[in-house]
């Protein structure tokens, strides 16, 4: 039952309540000549209903928990460009400090290791481990994400964080054949970091620029916090503890980033009126809204199987890649080839924020992702004919490749939740789709060991490339017709 009509119904109760006191008390006097002890004011009979009753009514799921907070109540009141700044550094500072409990590890190469007497580098065993754990993640996510409660979010963060950096303990502390499911449980609760940050973000008439901050975040983070990890182990610390010990450093700055996040109060009733009201999402829910737009789901999530492997394979194996580009890997290199993508790539979505009218937001969404699309095809093929250098490339596949995939991270169903006016929350779509492109991730990784062994990384990056232009071009043009079909305009809406 919705938390008003409950309230409603309880407020009914109280008034019948009162009524009845109040009869009782009428007879009580004229049957004791107007004169009883027990039933001589029903003022404290009506304030015990009035309590009871707000302590029944069940809390709105969007009930603010911050409200006593001095930054809370200011947010409420702040100018539109300070509420955004504010929001969009909390939430980039939250997901940024996430990825040190993350991506540290893969800055060491495990030379000469291999998993258990095999074949298989030790360091593509531990990045499928992660991933699996983290897939495993998204999946839970769909139920975990869409439907704890707002006022739950801040202690749910801190604790997957925990649980994280004890998983990078264990990775130090146990042997090598071991340690694969250390950094397994590592990947479990960080794959629902993102659903709950952006909880606090979708729903609101600024949210594209917000988005745009968060997304920044995990474009720039994992290139830095690779570069500080390498930075700790020449420092002298041994590659297996590296993870844990840059996970210390970036603990307590997790935690305040998470404090000041929370103090964002709800959408306001004109964000609601122009976004649709967001809300938890029970099973049926969930599976009503894949029905509803099923035919370009489909072609979306087929999408997003081959670009979230083909931007982990870029991220994950750059050393290796700029190692076959006959460069020296550096973590300055590192930092060039990903902060121009992320300056790039933000631009480019907060920009998007300038279309009021959501039929013409969602096409610019599309026009973004299939900008990248060209962009990757033009210069793999400049790099081929030579007149790019190979760390060019990097930057613009990369470009690119996070110019078609950020947008899937909340922007784009942001819009088509906006312009279909289609009850819930993004976050959903958004895990369905995290879920099945860390499994694509997993199933390429293991294809290039596997079956392509003989390639070096970057003749299969390259060969990647191709797929994910011709695949991309095809299901973002069909994909923004389809929903085209499905937008509802309102009066709110301007072009």
């Amino acid at each position: 039952m919705p938390a008003d009509a409950a309230a409603g119904d309880a407020t009914a109760d109280d008034d019948d309540f009162c009524s009845f006191v109040h009869g009782r008390r009428t007879l009580a006097k004229q049957g004791s000549g107007g004169n009883n002890q027990f039933w001589g004011n029903d003022s404290w009979a009506c304030a015990w209903s009035s309590r009871a009753a707000t302590s029944r009514a069940p809390m709105p799921d969007d009930a603010p928990t911050t409200q006593g907070s001095r930054i809370h109540r200011w947010l409420k009141t702040a100018p539109t460009r300070c509420f955004v700044a504010y929001a969009s550094f909390a939430a980039f500072a939250t997901y940024f400090c996430m990825y040190a409990f993350r991506k540290p590890f893969a800055a060491a190469k495990y030379e000469g290791l291999m998993f258990l007497g095999t074949d298989v580098n030790l360091k593509t065993v531990l990045l499928i481990s992660q991933i699996i754990g983290y897939a495993l993640s998204k999946y839970a996510g769909i139920k975990v994400c869409t439907e704890i409660r707002q006022a739950h979010l801040a202690k749910f963060l801190v604790g997957l964080i925990l649980f994280a950096e004890f998983s990078l303990f264990l990775f130090g502390l146990l042997p090598e054949q071991f340690k694969v499911v250390a950094i397994f449980m590592n990947g479990i609760p960080l794959g629902m970091v993102w659903g709950s940050v952006s909880r606090y973000l979708e729903g609101r008439r600024a949210s594209e620029v917000m988005f745009a901050g968060l997304s920044c975040s995990y474009i720039v983070s994992s290139s830095s916090v690779k570069a500080f990890g390498k930075w700790l182990m020449d420092q002298g610390i041994n590659q297996f503890w590296m993870p844990v010990t840059a996970g210390l450093f970036f603990l307590p700055l997790f935690i305040v980033a998470v404090y000041f996040l929370n103090q964002l109060p709800q959408p306001s009733a004109a964000d609601v009126a122009d976004r649709s009201r967001r809300s938890v999402m029970n099973s049926g829910q969930r599976w009503a809204f894949f029905r509803t737009f099923l035919p370009a789901m489909l072609m979306l999530l087929l999408v997003y199987f081959f670009l979230t492997a083909y931007r982990d394979f870029r991220d994950n194996y750059t050393p290796e890649i700029f190692k076959a580009l006959n460069y020296d890997t550096s973590p300055e290199l590192f930092l060039q080839a990903d902060w121009p993508v992320a300056f790039g790539v933000m631009i480019a979505l907060a920009c998007l924020n300038l279309f009021r009218d959501h039929r013409y937001g969602l096409i610019a969404v599309f026009g973004v992702m299939l900008t990248g699309i060209v962009l990757m095809a033009t210069a793999t093929l400049l790099h081929e004919q030579g007149k790019i250098t190979g760390l060019w490339w990097m930057i613009l596949i990369g470009t690119g490749a996070y110019l078609a995939y950020v947008p899937y991270g909340a922007v784009l169903f942001e819009r088509v939740m906006a312009s279909t006016k289609v009850a819930g929350t993004a976050v959903f779509a958004i895990y369905l789709h995290d879920a099945i492109g860390y499994t694509g991730s997993i199933t390429v990784q293991l294809y290039k060991d596997l079956g392509q062994g003989e390639l070096d990384y970057y003749e299969f990056l390259r060969g990647f490339t191709w797929l994910l232009c011709g695949l991309g071009l095809v299901c973002f043009v069909a994909s923004c017709v389809y929903f085209m079909g499905k937008h509802k305009p309102v009066a709110a809406d301007k072009s």
